[in-house]
């Protein structure tokens, strides 16, 4: 009792059971009871050293976790990892052919099972045959300690896979595995990965600080491939439509913390490729299972993606003086980033637009900032000092707005993204609801261009009567109409 009111076995006792020790004598002496209720006297000698007894009850000092290179990372070794171009698509023109991007990753892990089987596992809750990367069964089937049935397939105790339908478990055996100096991946829905932010949250504060200690080792990365993605999702609702983890990872600690966005698949490959090279971060890898439009050969992903944010030549018309910059960042913001562009090219030839793709997010930084941030110049290159830009983003558009502190003039950024609008309903259909559309892109560059074609109203309300014609086709048929579903980048 404390002041006549119950703390034992109550709610109380799990917050500040005794306060005010320096003026509430009574509350002093009631706290030197329960301490001494301890017997202290049983437990340390005169130097407040534990007692012989109780000393030997610790393991030896070899025997101790501390004293474990597996708990030190010690035992860390590289992957061996096979060139990634040889799972590379070929690429004939820029988005001009579909793939499922996924795929070719799910073919990469599969060879590093064969390469490394005792030092890759992939994680995953109940989804890897959906999400695209059933290829890795070929190498090991999951791992499963119960009784197997003549239906079950790719499952046993001898498997690899570690495959349970819960998020947060996925993520202790990943920091697990990865903490004992081996290497995997996590893959997940994206919606579903905030199921275990707070772990990941906890594991990059983990990782920070013990980058402080000289005596810690490095560890391989918790890589995290966040697909099923809310633009995809469609068939599924709105609640599988969610893209908050890219936000509670881009305020971590920049020591730790990498945000990538690839647009297709050979930019997955080499972004994937990295991030297993990687040690002490917590990667976030962001692309959808879907077909998807393929941009770029392997070489140029290659530089792409090294650069983290470049300016994509083959689809611009700015001639170095732009009067509009189209930034994209992620696969279906990329795709109807280019769309725009395309209509605005084709529609009003006059008009010069400049195309920038962000694959790597904490590029957007500037480099006091990130230690991926690009300094003022290359940023001043790809986006100019002046120009406004439209930006197609995968995210919620704060999450590009916080990375431009500091950039010159930010408020001529115009970023769309996921505004939390989702149901099930066509794939085009969910960037309508949430104003990332390619009809809304060029809108918002007839609005924001240096010079404004002549046509421009007219455009505004062509692009305005297509969402318009977008709604009463998929009301009646319940699928996006031909020229969006089918749409691939011709010269304009």
């Amino acid at each position: 009792m404390v002041d006549g009111i119950q703390v034992q076995g109550t709610f109380r006792a799990h917050q500040v059971p005794l306060s005010g020790m320096k003026e509430n004598p009574e509350h002093l002496k009631m706290l030197e009871v329960w301490m001494k209720s301890y017997r202290p006297e049983q437990l340390f000698d005169a130097h407040g050293a534990l007692v012989p007894e109780l000393r030997a009850l610790a393991p030896p000092r070899e025997l101790r976790m501390s004293a474990s290179p597996r708990t030190n990372g010690e035992t860390c070794e590289p992957l061996k990892i096979p060139s990634v171009e040889k799972y590379a698509v070929t690429v004939e023109a820029p988005a001009s052919t579909r793939e499922e991007s996924t795929r070719r990753l799910g073919q990469l892990m599969r060879d590093l099972y064969r390469e490394n089987p005792r030092r890759f596992r992939f994680f995953c809750p109940d989804e890897t045959n959906s999400n695209r990367l059933g290829a890795v069964f070929e190498a090991t089937p999951r791992a499963f300690m119960l009784p197997v049935e003549p239906t079950d397939e790719a499952i046993g105790p001898e498997g690899k896979v570690m495959e349970v339908l819960s998020e947060h478990n996925c993520e202790g055996w990943m920091e697990g595995y990865a903490l004992t100096g081996r290497h995997g991946l996590l893959a997940t829905y994206e919606s579903f990965a905030m199921v275990m932010a707070s772990m990941a949250v906890q594991h990059s504060k983990w990782l920070d600080e013990s980058l402080k200690l000289e005596w810690r080792k490095p560890v391989p990365a918790l890589n995290i491939l966040l697909t099923s993605t809310c633009w995809r999702n469609d068939h599924n609702g709105f609640s599988h439509q969610g893209p908050g983890f890219i936000d509670t990872m881009l305020t971590r600690k920049p020591t730790v913390s990498r945000i990538y966005l690839p647009p297709d698949a050979n930019c997955l490959l080499w972004t994937a490729d990295h991030c297993f090279r990687t040690s002490n971060h917590v990667n976030v890898i962001v692309i959808d299972k879907q077909p998807q439009l393929q941009y770029l050969d392997f070489q140029s992903a290659k530089g792409h993606c090294q650069r983290g944010a470049s300016v994509w030549e083959w689809a611009s018309n700015d001639e170095g003086d732009p009067d509009l910059v189209m930034a994209c960042a992620g696969d279906i913001p990329t795709m109807e980033a280019l769309a725009a562009t395309w209509l605005l090219r084709t529609e009003a030839p006059g008009l010069r637009t400049r195309v920038v793709n962000v694959v790597d997010l904490m590029a957007m930084f500037t480099p006091e900032e990130h230690p991926h941030g690009m300094d003022e110049q290359h940023f001043v290159d790809l986006f100019t000092r002046d120009r406004h830009v439209v930006f197609a983003f995968h995210g919620y558009p704060l999450g590009i707005h916080y990375t431009l502190h500091g950039r010159p003039d930010p408020e001529r950024f115009h970023v769309r993204g996921f505004r939390e609008q989702g149901t099930t309903t066509t794939p085009f259909d969910m960037v309508v609801l949430n104003g990332i559309s390619r009809y809304h892109l060029a809108i918002e560059a007839l609005r924001r261009a240096r010079r404004i074609p002549e046509n421009s109203p007219e455009l505004v309300e062509h692009f305005n009567a297509q969402l318009r014609k977008h709604r009463a086709y998929v009301d009646e048929h319940l699928e996006d109409m031909p020229e969006v579903r089918d749409w691939t980048w011709t010269p304009p």
